[in-house]
């Protein structure tokens, strides 16, 4: 898909691409969630207000929110200026690849909170909470957290030292 001739905005890596060119937006939360919601949309248009929703986490739409719209799909504009139009319409915006004939949005498998410990334990296979930290390169503490949450969601339990999976 990396190699191909469509727009790629990869959620993984958090980069937009065609085949020439590569734009990281690794440290630009707000430009790459907008990017990746025109995206998924493309050929088609995102509302303002789900763009809103989306990029700033708000329920509540307001013209302070407008106006920061407004402001960071002009940042996206000029980012991806060599690489796509982002045009005004009717009810939103839209995203229109200059060289490209198709958009590709790739995507974690499962992109929820503590996702990389539940691939660890999808197998049904036992784990300590300080081999899961070793495994996920994070601190144990971290570990805990995650399996706490996980376990008051039914999503795991625990069995002494070690975390099974539930469901």
């Amino acid at each position: 898909m990396l190699a191909s001739k469509a727009f790629v905005v990869d959620a993984c890596r958090h980069v937009v691409r065609d085949e020439r060119k590569v734009v990281s937006l690794a440290k630009r939360p707000v430009l790459f969630v907008l990017a990746r919601a025109l995206g998924e949309a493309w050929p088609g248009d995102v509302s303002r207000d789900t763009l809103v929703a989306r990029a700033f986490r708000s329920k509540f739409v307001d013209e302070s929110h407008r106006a920061r719209l407004r402001v960071e799909l002009a940042r996206l504009r000029t980012v991806l200026r060599t690489l796509a139009d982002v045009s005004a319409t009717k009810r939103g915006f839209a995203l229109a690849p200059r060289r490209a004939r198709e958009v590709v949005v790739l995507a974690r498998p499962v992109e929820e909170k503590h996702a990389s410990v539940l691939a660890f334990l999808a197998d049904g296979e036992s784990w300590s909470s300080s081999a899961l930290a070793l495994a996920l390169g994070t601190s144990q503490r971290t570990v805990q957290r995650a399996l706490d949450s996980l376990a008051q969601q039914a999503r795991c339990s625990r069995s002494g030292a070690v975390e099974l999976v539930v469901g």
